[in-house]
């Protein structure tokens, strides 16, 4: 299914998907494009600004969300909405939910964060939600689970959506994951400041997934399948992490 008229987005690629996983970026793109998305990049964008928000550093995170709303200002010309697409729930939250708070002194940049929060969409959220897709033609064979991540869940509420995607790919088996909801320890800086109780929560997330007995585990932030797909390199698990956009480019089996 395709929307009938043209939508646009911009791309806010984050800082993981950049500079170490782009195939996370270009099957993105390549799902957008199939179903009619005008898709543009800024090429100036950069940090959303949550590291240094999370660690305390609100100035710092001022000054890269003040970057943000410079790349991704309004540029419709004919009254539609270009809206700004994120492959994380993690960046997306921080751009959606805590901008207006980082400016909360300045009303006038304050309105511009509102008007930009207004624009930013989680992938599997602007799949469903505002093209109306759940099913993008994606086959793939084999069990898959699927982990949620905190902001997406928590501060986004995205919880159906991507559900809903990975059920209408053709050929994959669904199988649950126990604790499904548990943050897998990664947390950002959490797991810098806190590695032990962080190894410790990683390695619940771990037992869950070998026990779900899925081939593949799915999830929509590239922070947390790096972090998972760590431990289970480490344990020789073979357990392949995806991206959610990457299971819904795919078009075969792996």
């Amino acid at each position: 299914m395709k929307p009938d008229s043209k939508i646009r987005a911009d791309l806010f690629v984050t800082c993981l998907v950049d500079q170490l996983f782009p195939e996370v970026g270009v099957s993105v793109v390549k799902v957008l494009r199939q179903l009619g998305v005008e898709v543009s990049f800024p090429p100036d964008q950069t940090c959303c600004g949550q590291p240094v928000f999370n660690s305390g550093f609100k100035e710092e995170g001022r000054k890269l969300a003040l970057r943000v709303l410079q790349s991704f200002h309004p540029h419709e010309e004919d009254g539609s909405t270009t809206y700004i697409v994120v492959p994380s729930g993690s960046c997306a939250a921080m751009m959606k939910v805590f901008y207006s708070d980082l400016f909360r002194d300045d009303p006038t940049l304050q309105e511009r964060a509102r008007a930009l929060s207004s624009r930013v969409y989680e992938f599997s959220e602007f799949l469903v939600k505002i093209l109306g897709v759940t099913d993008v033609g994606a086959r793939f064979n084999g069990k898959i689970t699927y982990h949620p991540s905190c902001h997406l869940l928590r501060e986004l509420q995205v919880s159906a959506e991507p559900i809903k995607l990975l059920d209408n790919v053709e050929g994959a088996e669904r199988v649950e994951l126990a604790e499904a909801e548990t943050c897998c320890g990664f947390g950002g800086t959490f797991s810098v400041k806190y590695p032990h109780i962080s190894e410790s929560m990683l390695e619940d997330k771990v037992q869950n997934i070998v026990s779900s007995g899925a081939q593949t585990l799915v999830s929509c932030d590239m922070s947390c399948l790096m972090h998972i797909g760590g431990a289970l390199s480490r344990r020789r698990v073979a357990v392949e992490p995806l991206h959610l956009a990457q299971v819904l480019d795919h078009k075969g089996p792996f």
